[in-house]
């Protein structure tokens, strides 16, 4: 345990009296008591499980949705371990939990082919995505499942989605083993934005209703927007 205490207590955060100068705080002991929080402390493995711990709480995570080819034809699955890693050169990083010595298909055919394209999950097409985390037999055309069109990327030899408003044409980048999964790094090549989530040609977030994955079944929506000035 960090804080040395193996039975996971639980610490209080409670005030009584001012043990400076005696003073009897009543007021404030009743004010405090109604913001007490009980934080409890634990290995990663304390709180349900690693897994659950680090899904629910760093969220909501937006979704890459990676269509790649291979020996076995196409494939297309969805990743919320998933986020920039850089802007110049521009990378993008998916991490699947699974390894070179049993990799999933997307890694397989990112290894394979050294390409992929990521598309982006809006609320629109959260359920065709859903549809495609599902186990099909080896052949069995997730685009099909979800009932979403395979085109053809411009710059890479892997198909991308045509609904989607963004997606991403990647050439491996590197990939990094750490524990049972691996970071995929894709070098973005070329991109396809739809002009109606654009403003004066610029990608609008406002206008981009994208999807984040929480833990478990849910998921969040980004409709309720709000702005803050970054301090100088």
């Amino acid at each position: 345990m960090a804080d040395g205490d193996a039975s996971g207590r639980i610490d209080a955060d409670t005030d009584g009296t001012d043990e400076t100068d005696g003073t009897d705080d009543t007021d404030d002991a009743e004010t405090d008591a109604d913001t007490t929080r009980r934080v409890r402390g634990g290995e990663p493995d304390a709180f349900g499980s690693p897994y659950r711990l680090l899904s629910g709480s760093v969220g909501p995570r937006p979704i890459a949705w990676v269509s790649s080819r291979g020996p076995a034809g196409e494939n297309l699955a969805p990743y919320s371990f998933f986020t920039v890693a850089a802007v110049d050169p521009p990378v993008l990083l998916f991490a699947p939990v699974a390894t070179r010595a049993a990799p999933k298909d997307s890694l397989a055919n990112a290894l394979e082919t050294e390409a992929f394209a990521i598309n982006v999950v809006t609320r629109d097409l959260v359920t065709a995505m859903n549809e495609t985390a599902a186990t099909l037999p080896r052949g069995e055309s997730e685009f099909d499942r979800a009932d979403v069109t395979p085109v053809e990327c411009d710059r890479i030899d892997a198909p991308r989605v045509a609904e989607v408003a963004v997606s991403f044409e990647c050439t491996l980048y590197d990939t990094v083993d750490v524990g049972g999964s691996t970071l995929v790094l894709g070098e973005v090549v070329y991109a396809h934005v739809d002009e109606a989530v654009t403003t004066d040609g610029k990608l609008d977030v406002r206008k981009l209703d994208v999807v984040g994955r929480l833990a478990g079944n849910w998921y969040a929506e980004t409709g309720d927007r709000f702005e803050i000035e970054r301090p100088p």
